[in-house]
């Protein structure tokens, strides 16, 4: 077992995937050796994305507050706290927050593997 204090992994940032405004990232799983998955909290700033990008696996997107629209492919939906998107492998995905307050999100996803 490996517990994680999200303090102990905060970090602020630009967003994944075309840095489109700031975040703050909690990149829980990274502490875990030998991980199969990743586990990760993210609060994007006020007026930021997770910018447009291709999926090689299956990846979710858990609000816990604020408001954000998800795109996975032509379909855009709005999401809000206690509202998940799952999106599937070769989707083209990605997210932004709507609103005044920052959207805050569970993402995970299984590690994929380089091929040998």
């Amino acid at each position: 077992m490996v517990v994680v204090d999200e303090a102990a992994v905060k970090r602020d940032e630009p967003t994944p995937h075309g840095k489109i405004g700031m975040s703050t990232a909690y990149r829980i799983s990274d502490a875990v050796p030998g991980r199969t998955m990743e586990f990760r909290k993210r609060v994007l700033h006020v007026g930021a994305a997770i910018g447009l990008h291709p999926l090689a696996h299956d990846e979710v997107y858990y609000v816990l507050s604020g408001e954000g629209i998800v795109s996975s492919g032509k379909d855009t939906r709005a999401l809000k706290p206690g509202m998940a998107a799952y999106l599937y492998s070769g989707a083209t995905v990605g997210i932004r927050q709507v609103g005044k307050t920052p959207l805050t999100l569970i993402v995970s996803y299984p590690v994929v593997k380089a091929a040998d």
